[in-house]
């Protein structure tokens, strides 16, 4: 019997896909399977997914969405559960599916997501982002549908019954939470259940995708609005958040830069996706753009945790 179905997105992964299938083979779950939808590759990700115990579903470059590649992982799918998973991403303890699914012992649970952190190459100012959509305590029933397939998980019998949007450009998480929010299920964030996100991204890739993004949000939420106004506050805002956590952190004179190019492709690719649509609602808002703030953390509260060894990787993992 499979418990669980793990569905990795993926396309020219190399450096990436390798150390998440080892992060796998070193969970301490042992009933489940890996899918991998592979659109379009043409470096060697195939090659190591092949050294791996993973179904591979191929799909034509030009069918893809997000939501369609996770409607055809989900169909090979025979487990109870289907975590999904970002192909560059990989968890940091043995126990992340356990963690990940263990929410769904509550029946009215419909999708668990869990803490995301970046590494060594991640942008100071994505390292903001990681902090305030992801924190370090757990919600098992959020108010908001908010969440992120690069780490999460879902009830197979709901998918079965509500497929993802394919004509998203993105945003396909909110789109199918919001849905079953709205049919009174709930959405559990699990901080414990761990990955470290790797973006490699350079200024216009960022650009592309908040850009991306919030033209499906503008789709899932068509009243909402970013407007001009907006895009000026919302850049200065996180950049001199950015900039005041940096000097804090003693890492401003190296992030400077970074963080002010960072925050304009993020806020501009924003505002251009948005730029056909009406205000943003409060509370995603928050989520989405608020900075987070010139306060600092004095009572130093920890994460939260497990008594199991964080896994060690092997840089052969990413070739």
């Amino acid at each position: 019997m499979i418990k669980v179905s793990i569905v990795i997105r993926c396309c020219n992964e190399e450096k990436h896909i390798g150390r998440l299938l080892s992060g796998i083979q070193n969970q301490t779950a042992s009933d489940w399977e890996i899918i991998v939808v592979d659109s379009g590759s043409t470096d060697s990700t195939l090659s190591i997914v092949q050294n791996y115990p993973a179904k591979i579903v191929r799909i034509k470059p030009e069918d893809f969405s997000f939501g369609y590649a996770l409607n055809v992982g989900c169909r090979e799918a025979k487990g109870d559960y289907i975590v999904l998973a970002s192909a560059h991403v990989y968890p940091v303890y043995r126990d992340w599916i356990d963690r990940l699914i263990a929410p769904f012992e509550n029946p009215n649970v419909a999708l668990t997501y869990g803490k995301q952190r970046g590494e060594k190459i991640t942008k100071y100012s994505e390292h903001q982002v990681f902090k305030k959509w992801f924190p370090d305590k757990s919600n098992l029933d959020q108010a908001h549908p908010f969440c992120n397939n690069a780490n999460a998980a879902i009830r197979r019998s709901l998918w079965e019954k509500f497929p993802y949007n394919e004509r998203l450009t993105g945003l396909e998480d909110l789109d199918w939470a919001r849905k079953l929010k709205n049919m009174s299920f709930q959405v559990a964030y699990v901080s414990s259940a761990e990955v470290i996100h790797v973006h490699e991204e350079c200024p216009r890739q960022v650009y592309n995708r908040y850009r991306r993004e919030a033209i499906a949000f503008r789709s899932i939420f068509p009243e909402e609005r970013f407007t001009w106004i907006d895009f000026i506050r919302l850049f200065f805002g996180n950049s001199i958040s950015d900039l005041y956590h940096a000097w804090h952190d003693g890492h401003l004179l190296k992030n400077w830069l970074e963080i002010i190019i960072f925050r304009f492709m993020q806020f501009w690719g924003a505002y251009r996706g948005f730029i056909q649509s009406g205000p943003i609602s409060s509370t995603l808002k928050q989520t989405f753009y608020y900075p987070n703030g010139l306060y600092r953390n004095k009572n130093n509260v920890k994460s939260e945790q497990n008594n199991l060894e964080r896994i060690e990787y092997s840089s052969s993992h990413e070739q």
